[in-house]
This record gives structure tokens, sequence and C-alpha cells, in this order.
């Protein structure tokens, strides 16, 4: 208790700095000591095989309530596979598989878009497949416990998990923001039981909605004591939240010198998590390129235009997608040396 109550009041001091130099230091010292003077991406695609969603997330502007609503879309199988023939390239390392738990689909069906991608895809493309609050859904429909879940996935050809789903850990938050989601422990038991199966996975905090730092402290510090146990976290992404089209509309998005603190505490904090990644789409490529000076080291991918997500809450990338040589250039016009990377920052030789 006493760790924790010194690391919290540390974080919570070094939000009230007005010395951004002073904490991009702080944050520059982790990453450089952990990653040197390089930034990771890979050659990736999402597949989002349904908005349509059994939840209803107050932060939310992709959901749809049903199939026949304006702008909702849900692939079969067969319509899986002809968009993962059609976009995929030799040279892509990752497919990151997530979207929404849709009211009418089974277990099976999760499973066989894993047994599908993985007799398409060649060996080394890893399958990174569905957040926390969608296993845990699995759970609930189809009476499985979660080992029994990822265990089957796993043999099915999942190879990571994504980090999605966090949001913030803190009751009084997410029992407003997320209310028939699963809870923060829940999210944190998924995770720890992957990691005991062998399956890595990332994680999040969504910011900049009705939370306050002291809740974005507390998540950090539980996911920290994650690691502290697994060690099974690569990466840690901060999502900012984007106020178009959803419940939380009328909440003024952050500034850019709350947005780059939050990047570079969360450096500080999370120092047992070896990549803070800086998701593009959703801050857009000249913001992410500044918090490369406040502790990220990873700009995430290519994505070839295939998430809607960020793009829906009115992220200034509406067709997200960005070449290898622009991806290199946002790390040298900050001083980096960018490294193609797998999905498990194994780096990836040209």
């Amino acid at each position: 208790m006493m760790a924790y109550l010194k690391e919290n009041n540390k974080a919570l001091k070094l939000y009230d700095t007005t010395d951004m130099n002073e904490i991009s230091s702080e944050a520059t010292e982790v990453r450089e000591r952990i990653n040197g003077n390089l930034v990771f991406f890979n050659h990736n695609i999402h597949l989002e095989p349904s908005n349509v969603c059994i939840h209803r997330c107050k932060f939310c502007s992709y959901r749809r309530d049903d199939d026949t609503a304006s702008g909702a879309w849900s692939m079969s199988l067969d319509e899986i596979k002809e968009f993962c023939t059609k976009i995929f390239k030799p040279s892509m390392t990752e497919v990151h598989i997530t979207g929404s738990v849709h009211p009418s689909r089974n277990f099976e069906y999760y499973v066989s878009i894993i047994r599908i991608l993985r007799d398409l895809l060649p060996e080394q493309v890893a399958i990174k497949a569905y957040s926390a609050v969608e296993i845990d859904d699995m759970c609930i429909s189809s009476g499985k416990t979660v080992e029994e879940i990822l265990g089957t996935l796993k043999d099915a050809g999942l190879s990571a998990l994504p980090g999605g789903g966090a949001e913030i850990f803190a009751h009084s938050v997410r029992s407003i923001i997320a209310p028939d989601k699963c809870d923060g422990n829940r999210w944190l038991q998924i995770h720890r039981t992957a990691h005991k199966l062998g399956i890595r996975s990332n994680c999040t905090m969504l910011f900049g909605h009705i939370e306050n730092r002291a809740h974005r402290v507390d998540h950090l510090l539980k996911l920290k004591e994650l690691q502290s146990e697994t060690g099974g976290f690569d990466a840690f992404i901060p999502l900012l939240f984007k106020n178009r089209g959803n419940s939380l509309s009328y909440i003024v998005e952050l500034n850019l010198s709350e947005i780059l603190k939050t990047f570079a505490i969360s450096r500080i904090v999370l120092d047992n998590i070896p990549h803070i990644k800086s998701y593009w789409p959703m801050l857009g490529k000249e913001v992410c390129g500044l918090t490369l000076l406040y502790g990220a080291d990873d700009i995430d991918g290519t994505i070839n235009d295939t998430t809607r997500i960020f793009s829906s809450a009115g992220s200034s990338e509406q067709k997200p997608s960005m070449s290898r040589e622009e991806l290199t250039a946002i790390a040298s016009e900050f001083g980096y040396k960018a490294v193609e990377r797998d999905s498990f920052y194994n780096i990836v030789e040209k």
C-alpha cells in the first residue's frame, strides 16, 4: 500500500507541473533506457466484423443497435475471407480483429474467423483478436470458462489479445460510461488468464471523458501490478476520447498539454511494460509525432484504411492509412530511427 501511495502521489504531482520540458525529459529517460532511439511500427490491417453491439457505451460513436440501422454492417464468414484475401499483402505481419459484441453471433462464429484466417494467411502473420469484453461475452453466451474460451481460440490459431475494453477501471466512472460491460476486475482477470496460457496482450486506457487524473493514475497502477505478476503485456496504448456522435458529445476534448502529460506519466509509471504506443488514427499524425517526445516509442502501423472506430468519432484521420515511408518520416522528424516490427516486437528485416 505504501508503494502504491508513493507512486500515486508522484504521478499526480507530475500532472500538476507546468514545465513540459521537465516531464518530457523524465519520460524520455525511461523510454530511451528501455528502447534506445528506436520507434516501432508494423505493417498491419484491421478486421472489424460488425458494429452491431449489445453494449451501449456512452463514449462509442461506432456501434449500431441492429443490422437494419443506418451505417450498420455485419460480415459473414465468406465476406471476411473475401475481405482478407483482397486486402492482404505478402509483407504484412498482423491482422488485428476487434469490433462489437453482436447479439446473434455465437462462439463458433468467432472461432471460425480465427480458423479461416489461420488457413488463409502465412504462418508468420499474427492474429491479434478479441478484446477482453468480447471474451467475457463469449463466456456468457457459451457457458464456458475464460480458460476454455481462450484455449479454444489459441488452438484455432489466435496469437495475441488486443488491449481494448479497459476504458477506465474505476467503478464510479465505468458504471456511467460503460454500465453493461464487464468491470475492471474482470478485464484484468481475463488478461491474467491469457498470460498464464502463454497468450501475450496489450493494454489500454480511454482518457479525456468524465474521468479525472486520479482515475487515470489508479488505472495505470493496476496495470503495473498485473504486469509485475505476469509480465504478459507488450504495450500500453493511451486512447484519447473523441466527442463526435456519442452520448458524451457535450464534453470538450482535452488540450494538447494534458494529452502529452498523460503519455509521459504513462511511460514513467509503467516502467515494467516495454512499449507505449501512440495510436495515430486516433490522435492524428501531428500529435502522434509529438508524443514521441513524451515517452511513446511505437506508432502502430500502416492500417490501410481498415478501421472505422475512431474516424466515426471525429478523428482527423477519416481514411486512416500510412506508408512505411510516412511512418519512418514521423520518427525521423523527432530524432528517432523507425524500425518495422512484428506483433511481438521482433524487428522485421527488409
